[in-house]
């Protein structure tokens, strides 16, 4: 659907849908259950994939595979516009600015954001008797050990000691990425709870700090993509497994390796774009060797949209639109922040070509995940998250399945969408579009109401034309709030 039909349809009520359904399991048995492969791209907007945006300048075969032999969701988001929060609340199935980080993100050395003894995806997938996996960008904080008991920072980590409270404590069974973003040191991998080799000072990217002699941003993505297609190859069809695999690309620096740089257009982001997609087939292939694609249900989304740092309005003045027809792009409350790509593929449960229109957002991946393996979810689990198997079986059932969605901005700015209308409690952008916080027109409403259905690029604030709607919306963010849930079951 090119720009201009999506803004038309952005109103509609669901696409086409498929009665499918899930085998009921038998308690204990896990010979049935589907794998699940997570891939979480870093940065990558709705219209970088060619499936979703006809008019992508950006070659991507194999992300395009997943929709038309699957389906796709065109009203998908992350529950914040960056990535630590969206990162917590893909795993817990919870609001990230309910945990102590409400705005911004974590850094390299940050201590666990994860609070001890809470519920993640790997930690109810391992109890249904799942192998379990993460390899990639963690960025959810991990206590490193340190020469002075202190807080890790860069000159005080003991590269020699064990790492508590990463990945390996939260349910996964292996580990093996990098703590943050490569805009942040240290530049070193780790395999469990361990470093991988020793650690120097040097120049390393565009900041000093300390790095393995051996490390070097470009080879991050292939790294993952190996580490990930080699847990695969280690797995049978006897054991289910999970393997979430948050990338580095297209987040900075945009490093596309030599084999994948010019081949695009639209220059290093491009390659770098097209050098992601590769990655994915790379992982799908590693599946389809060892006979288990077919009974795997594939995901591949993003933390957010869009980063400024891959030269928008460069894209934009060569015909590629990296937001589609949203507004904004990462950090952002508009929908450019974080209205994402959410392709999804399982063979014989989900109708190749299908699409839905039901708001969703990637909070919900736990209570789906344990409607799949028919766990139910404790009380104090998944608050925010809701179990949207209907949708992706295309099941006969009442939409909407969420009563409504709450996003976050990089500065901690709220909004709320119910339905058509979607509620910004901020004058300006709450990011790094404008109006940046602070920036607004002098006199401009402190609050922004738009109309999707009609306004899907946001241009029209109508909080003045209706009190009756910020007061219920102003509302219902409020009583999340205080219940501590967003989601009842």
């Amino acid at each position: 659907m090119n720009r201009r039909d999506f803004i038309k349809s952005a109103g509609a009520a669901g696409g086409v849908l498929f009665a499918g359904c899930v085998t009921t399991q038998q308690k204990g048995s896990t010979q049935s259950l589907p794998n699940i492969v997570y891939i979480l791209a870093d940065d990558m907007g709705y219209g970088d994939v060619g499936a979703l945006n006809p008019e992508c300048r950006i070659p991507t075969p194999n992300l395009d595979r997943i929709a038309n032999e699957g389906t796709h969701f065109t009203d998908a988001h992350s529950g914040s516009a960056v990535c630590t929060p969206t990162r917590y609340g893909i795993l817990t199935g919870r609001y990230c600015w309910r945990s102590r980080l409400k705005k911004g993100v974590l850094f390299g050395y940050s201590e666990h954001l994860i609070e001890d003894g809470r519920t993640t995806v790997a930690s109810l997938l391992k109890e249904r008797g799942y192998n379990t996996a993460c390899v990639g960008k963690w960025h959810l904080g991990m206590d490193m050990p340190t020469t002075d008991g202190n807080p890790a920072n860069a000159r005080n980590v003991d590269w020699k000691g064990r790492i508590t409270n990463g990945p390996n404590s939260n349910g996964f069974d292996y580990f093996y990425g990098i703590s943050a973003s490569l805009d942040m040191h240290p530049y070193i991998y780790i395999e469990n709870d361990r470093f991988v080799g020793e650690c120097t000072t040097q120049k390393a990217f565009h900041r000093k700090g300390p790095a393995h002699k051996d490390f070097e941003a470009v080879d991050v993505l292939p790294t993952i993509q190996k580490k990930t297609c080699d847990y695969i190859r280690r797995q049978t069809a006897d054991t289910p497994f999970f393997v979430y695999v948050p990338l580095n690309s297209p987040h900075t620096p945009i490093v596309p390796s030599k084999e994948f740089a010019g081949r695009s257009e639209l220059g290093k982001y491009g390659d770098f774009c097209i050098q992601t997609d590769a990655a994915v087939g790379k992982i799908i292939s590693a599946l389809e060797e060892k006979g288990l694609a077919e009974n795997t249900i594939f995901i591949f989304t993003s933390d957010n949209g869009c980063s400024p740092a891959a030269k928008i309005a460069d894209l934009q003045s060569k015909g590629h639109y990296p937001s589609y027809v949203f507004r904004g792009h990462k950090a952002d409350i508009y929908e450019g922040g974080h209205r994402i790509p959410f392709l999804l593929r399982w063979p014989k449960q989900v109708k190749a070509g299908s699409r839905s229109d039901e708001t969703i957002c990637l909070t919900d991946l736990i209570a789906t995940c344990a409607a799949i393996t028919g766990t139910s979810l404790p009380d104090n689990a998944g608050e925010d998250s809701c179990n949207i198997l209907p949708a992706i079986l295309g099941s006969d059932y009442r939409a909407p399945l969420r009563e409504a969605t709450v996003h976050h901005s990089i500065n901690g700015s709220f909004s709320i969408r119910k339905g058509k209308w979607k509620l910004e409690l901020c004058p300006g952008s709450g990011g790094w579009s404008a109006p940046k916080p602070g920036k607004a027109p002098e006199g401009a409403p402190p609050v922004q109401l738009y109309d999707l259905s009609k306004d899907i690029g946001e241009k029209n604030n109508v909080q003045h034309e209706h009190p009756g709607i910020v007061r219920e919306l102003t509302e219902l963010l409020e009583k999340y709030k205080a219940e501590g849930r967003s989601v009842r079951r």
